[in-house]
């Protein structure tokens, strides 16, 4: 069940192509920006793989490669998601996500499973959407 919604953030977004496996290429996602996430302030850095699939679908994956920086600490982050390029040649990707804390003003991400929407246009602009998933 979808829950509230914990965090909106915003980034620049840079893709590389990677070697190809087979026919289908492989691409490598470095994002860098800012917004909210249990209502504070944050920086976001983050890498992420996509696969393109024979049908033209993606599978994406970060593996435990975000770091969120709050004020009082930081936490990191893992994802996985099913997403899709878009008219504009740009891509869009839902998924899972998991973050880890020590950081006070973010100790409530410890133990949630998140959902999200990351959408990028087709210059690199981000939008990372995220709710916990209840």
């Amino acid at each position: 069940m979808l829950g509230e919604k914990m965090g909106s953030m915003t980034a620049t977004a840079v893709t590389k192509v990677l070697p190809t496996e087979g026919t289908l290429p492989k691409f490598e996602v470095t994002a860098q920006g800012s917004g909210t996430l249990v209502g504070v302030q944050v920086q976001l850095m983050s890498t992420y793989y996509a696969d393109m699939k024979a049908d033209g679908s993606m599978y994406g994956e970060c593996p435990n490669a975000t770091l969120i920086m709050a004020p009082d600490g930081i936490a990191t982050g893992r994802a996985t998601g099913a997403g899709s390029t878009t008219p504009d040649g740009g891509s869009k990707f839902c998924g899972a996500c998991y973050f880890e804390t020590t950081a006070p003003s973010l100790m409530s991400l410890n133990g949630k499973a998140m959902i999200y929407e990351w959408n990028v246009d087709a210059s690199g602009n981000t939008s990372f959407e995220l709710w916990h998933w209840a």
